[in-house]
């Protein structure tokens, strides 16, 4: 009799949960084990601690559930486990209020707020933060002046004799705290090192790049030794401008760059070398990145090949300095080409005399400081960001506009709205920090990041716990943690004893369900789902009827990469769709470096380029 009556009570118990089953929620389909576990499936998770929480039969999954759920089945609000993040400001500088002429250390001077934050995230619940930017009026600038001392650039050395004064002068109408320097540039082919020159005419030998006056407030010098400069040769018509370009770039303390405003003039009226040319002189080995200066001359240009654009692109990035390249109308759409790939650069059409020079290096520096464009690091796995712009005028931008403001004048203020969320906690190997700066200036803000991944109640957990059956577990956060071996809501079975008839059907979805999905045991009227092989492949679920393998893959891996895998099914991060998990609607991966989606040749698919010009390939059509 009373074998039967336990029998009935399984039954009717089996029913009751199938019923429940059709309405779980999130939180209880992720079938947590622990609090920590539970408020990862997602922000609306919480954790019910009270001990006498669960009915007779429930799962301890069953104590993770969104919060209304958990308050409707009795669990007080002071016993949910549910941690927010939060955001905390550790530096937030005002911004620099500077008046024309007065000296300030370009150091303690500031044009973006906050300068450090920290962020506490949890799984799916975004930390939002306003950054701040306004143009200090009167900001300090370094200029440095790169020539071309071809045969070709005879008229353009005669009329830049007196450029240094000319230019201080123009220049200070700009800003009181102004600095220039100059150096020069040709390719070193073997047959023009004895002659240079094709005509009568004195020239010097050619040479890869020479630093001829390091940055300096003194106009007069840069006129005196821009004069004593003389032409020289070459033995085609593109020039060796990018090793020059690399060698101003990485050398700063041989430049003397300060912490400021950095802009490149390029002046020339050819094209360029770039890598793969050097191997027609013989020189193989990809140019290192580094600085090879000696007494102000560039010594390697024999043994390394000339940089590559993607080199050039990386290092003015890294040292924040804008381009302004100054060349003859030949050369223009070449060289436009090349602005389109490089961030903040500007192209201006040099008359063939070069007398326009100065009108060009204004009207460019004014262009480039009208545009505020937003970079970040390398983001943890599983951390995404997203940029909302509020502009000049009202104009408000989102998506990848959200990154960028323009027609920005002296004074004006622009704000941002960025927010970090996190989807996943990350490996303890990822970084713990975000920089996020505007393109071409020195400052930045430091965005340090916590992840919460466990709750408050497992610092208090009780180890050998008699409340989990004589000290087989750890007592945490109400329930208890079984140790190797044992199991059952107080750990009160042994994975080593037999499952009984009557505790099988427990164990069964429907009563013609096979016991545990056949990915399992049933051990104390429980499913224990069976391991396989390789550890990440897991069954769930309360009959072990889940999994997170057995999903659509792409380019090799379950959803792409881009999603969860849940019984069968990709749940996608947001952004992404398909089956697989494997068409991005984040158009941010087809975001060239010039700030155009795909270089401007293209259209972004599915988070990638299909560069619609057969001329260009590459991710981001940029080649």
């Amino acid at each position: 009799m009373a074998r039967i009556l336990l029998l009935v009570g399984l039954c009717i118990y089996s029913l009751s949960y199938t019923s429940a089953q059709q309405g779980e929620t999130e939180c209880l389909k992720a079938n947590a084990k622990s609090c920590g576990e539970c408020i990862q499936a997602g922000p609306n998770c919480g954790w019910c601690t009270k001990v006498d929480f669960l009915e007779r039969g429930e799962p301890t999954s069953a104590r993770c559930d969104d919060l209304a759920a958990l308050k409707s089945k009795g669990c007080p609000e002071e016993s949910i486990q549910n941690p927010t993040g939060r955001k905390e400001t550790l530096k937030d500088n005002a911004i620099t209020n500077k008046a024309k002429g007065e000296h300030m250390d370009p150091a303690n001077i500031t044009q973006i707020r906050p300068q450090q934050l920290r962020l506490e995230l949890r799984s799916g619940e975004p930390q939002t933060f306003n950054l701040t930017f306004r143009r200090a009026e009167d900001y300090p600038v370094d200029l440095y002046y790169l020539m071309d001392l071809s045969n070709y650039t005879k008229d353009d050395l005669e009329n830049a004799k007196s450029l240094g004064t000319a230019l201080m002068r123009e220049m200070k109408q700009i800003t009181s705290d102004f600095r220039i320097g100059f150096g020069s540039y040709i390719s070193t082919t073997p047959a023009k090192l004895l002659n240079p020159c094709t005509t009568d005419q004195n020239c010097s030998s050619p040479f890869s790049f020479k630093n001829v006056l390091s940055l300096t407030s003194d106009g007069k010098l840069f006129n005196e030794l821009l004069g004593k400069q003389q032409i020289s040769g070459n033995l085609d018509s593109p020039e060796g401008g990018f090793d020059a370009i690399m060698q101003v770039a990485v050398c700063g303390d041989q430049i003397g760059w300060r912490n400021v405003t950095r802009l490149l003039v390029f002046s020339t009226d050819a094209g360029f070398h770039f890598a793969g040319d050097g191997k027609l002189g013989g020189t193989v080995l990809p140019n290192d990145g580094k600085c090879h200066m000696h007494d102000n001359m560039y010594t390697m240009s024999h043994y390394y090949d000339y940089p590559s654009v993607a080199q050039i692109v990386q290092k003015l990035n890294e040292n924040n300095i804008q381009t302004i390249f100054a060349v003859t109308e030949d050369f223009q759409p070449v060289y436009k080409e090349l602005k389109d790939l490089i961030p903040k650069s500007a192209v201006g059409t040099l008359s063939s005399n070069s007398s326009n020079v100065i009108q060009l290096i204004i009207d460019s520096y004014n262009s480039l400081s009208s545009e505020l464009i937003l970079e970040n690091s390398k983001l943890p796995e599983g951390v995404t960001i997203s940029y909302k712009s509020f502009c000049k005028n009202g104009v408000i931008g989102t998506g990848e506009n959200g990154r960028k403001c323009s027609n920005i004048s002296l004074g004006d203020q622009v704000q941002f709205e960025i927010s970090v969320t996190a989807r996943k906690c990350p490996k303890k190997d990822q970084p713990n920090s975000i920089k996020i700066k505007p393109l071409g200036f020195t400052e930045e803000v430091e965005i340090g990041l916590k992840f919460i991944c466990e709750c408050d109640c497992q610092e208090s957990s009780t180890p050998d716990s008699p409340e989990c059956h004589y000290g087989n577990g750890i007592f945490e956060c109400g329930a208890c943690r079984c140790n190797e071996g044992r199991i059952g809501k107080h750990c009160e079975c042994s994975t080593e004893q037999v499952s009984s008839e009557d505790m099988d059907a427990q164990c069964r979805k429907k009563i013609s369900s096979k016991i545990c999905s056949n990915n399992g045991d049933c051990i104390c009227g429980q499913c224990v789902c069976m391991k396989r092989e390789n550890p990440n492949e897991v069954y769930s679920g309360k009959y072990c009827e889940c999994d997170n393998f057995n999903c659509d893959r792409s380019n090799g891996q379950i959803c792409g990469g881009n999603g969860i895998c849940k019984c069968g099914v990709c749940e996608c991060f947001p952004d992404f769709s398909g089956s697989a998990c494997d068409c991005s609607e984040d158009k941010s991966t087809c975001l060239a470096l010039n700030g155009q989606i795909c270089s401007g040749r293209g259209i972004c698919e599915c988070g990638k380029c299909k560069c619609t010009d057969p001329k260009f390939q590459g991710p981001t059509c940029e080649m």
